[in-house]
C-alpha cells in the first residue's frame, strides 16, 4: 500500500470543501498507508481560506496554502504537486463532479504498471458552451500529447510522484499539468468514472477561459501554430504566383491586363490578412518568450499551514 498525497486547487469553494475532505478521509485510511491532503487556495474571493483553516485544525492530514493571488487552476495544482510528500500524487476539483469513492480505481490501474491514470467523465454535466471549450483545449492538446491521450484528459487523475522531476524546475506563468506530465513519462492510461452534476455553487470555468487556456497550451507547449502559419505563407505565395502567371498570360495572349479595381483589392486584402494572421502566432510566441524572460513566477505564495506536522 503507498502513500497518497491529494491535490485540491481551490476557488470560491467554501461550501464544498468540508464535504470534500469528509468524503476523502475513508478513502484514504482504507487505500492509504499514510496520507495528506493539500488544499491551494487560489486567490478565492469568498471564505475559502478560512474553511481551509478550520480544516487543517479539525484534520491532520489536511494542509492549506495560500496564494498572492488568483494564478489559474494548472499554477495551483503544480504548487501543491511540488509541495507532496508522498509517493503517489491524486489531483481532483473542489467542486464534487468528481467523486472521491473513484478514487481506488485510478490506484488500481496505476498498480498495473502505468505512471499517469486519468479519470475520464462517462457523461460529462455540462453546458454547450463549456463542452464546446473543453473539445477546443483538448485540440490543443494532442499537438502536445498525441490525439488518444488529450481525449481521455481530465482535472481527475493519478500519477507517481517521481513524475514530477522532469518539470520541477519548471517556470513562467503559462502552466498546463498535462504536458508537464508528457515530459515525465509515455506510459498513460485511463479509466472511466462518474462525472456528477455541481450542486454547490457554480462553475469558474467559462468559455472565454478555456479558450484562452488552450491557446495559451497551443503557443507555449507546441510549435504546431507556426507550422501552420508557415504552411498558409506557402499557399498564399502559391496562390500570387498562380495570379502572376494569369496576369502575364493575358497581357501575352490577349494583350490585355485583368480589369477592375475589385480583382486587385481582394488580391491584396487576401495577401494582408495571411500576413496579419501569422504575425500574430509569432507575436504570440514572442509574448511567452517575453515573459518568461521577466522571470515571471507561476504562483506566489502567502502563507502556508499543517505542514509543519
Amino acid at each position: 500500500m503507498s502513500s497518497i498525497s491529494v491535490i485540491v486547487p481551490v476557488y470560491n469553494s467554501e461550501g464544498s470543501l468540508p464535504l470534500l475532505v469528509e468524503r476523502l478521509q475513508p478513502i484514504l485510511a482504507d487505500h492509504a498507508s499514510a496520507a495528506e491532503i493539500i488544499l491551494v487556495n487560489d486567490g478565492s474571493r469568498d471564505q475559502s481560506w478560512q474553511v481551509i483553516g478550520d480544516l487543517v485544525r479539525q484534520y491532520d492530514n489536511v494542509r492549506g496554502m495560500n496564494l498572492m493571488r488568483n494564478y489559474g487552476q494548472h499554477n495551483a495544482l503544480l504548487t501543491g504537486i511540488l509541495a507532496a510528500r508522498y509517493d503517489l500524487i491524486v489531483t481532483i476539483d473542489d467542486d464534487l463532479q468528481h467523486p472521491p469513492e473513484e478514487i481506488p480505481r485510478l490506484l488500481e490501474q496505476l498498480a498495473e504498471g502505468y505512471d499517469v491514470v486519468y479519470g475520464t467523465p462517462q457523461h460529462e454535466q455540462h453546458g454547450l458552451w463549456r463542452d464546446m471549450a473543453s473539445r477546443i483545449t483538448k485540440l490543443a492538446l494532442q499537438s502536445a500529447m498525441g490525439a488518444e491521450t488529450a481525449r481521455s484528459v481530465s482535472a481527475f487523475r493519478a500519477f507517481r510522484t517521481p513524475v514530477r522531476e522532469a518539470f520541477k524546475h519548471f517556470q513562467g506563468p503559462f502552466v498546463s499539468i498535462d504536458v508537464l506530465l508528457t515530459w515525465g513519462t509515455t506510459r498513460f492510461s485511463a479509466v472511466p468514472v462518474a462525472h456528477k452534476p455541481r450542486e454547490i455553487g457554480q462553475s469558474n470555468y467559462t468559455f472565454r477561459k478555456l479558450v484562452t487556456h488552450a491557446v495559451n497550451m497551443a503557443t507555449g507547449f507546441s510549435i504546431v501554430p507556426l507550422q501552420l502559419a508557415s504552411w498558409i505563407g506557402f499557399v498564399f505565395t502559391l496562390f500570387g504566383l498562380f495570379v502572376l502567371i494569369y496576369v502575364v498570360g493575358r497581357v501575352l495572349l490577349q494583350g490585355s491586363a485583368v480589369p477592375g479595381f475589385p480583382f486587385l483589392a481582394s488580391a491584396i486584402s487576401i495577401f494582408s490578412g495571411a500576413q496579419l494572421f501569422a504575425l500574430g502566432i509569432i507575436g504570440e510566441y514572442l509574448a511567452r518568450m517575453y515573459f518568461r524572460s521577466m522571470g515571471r513566477p507561476y504562483s506566489v505564495t502567502r502563507e502556508q499551514i499543517g505542514f509543519d506536522r
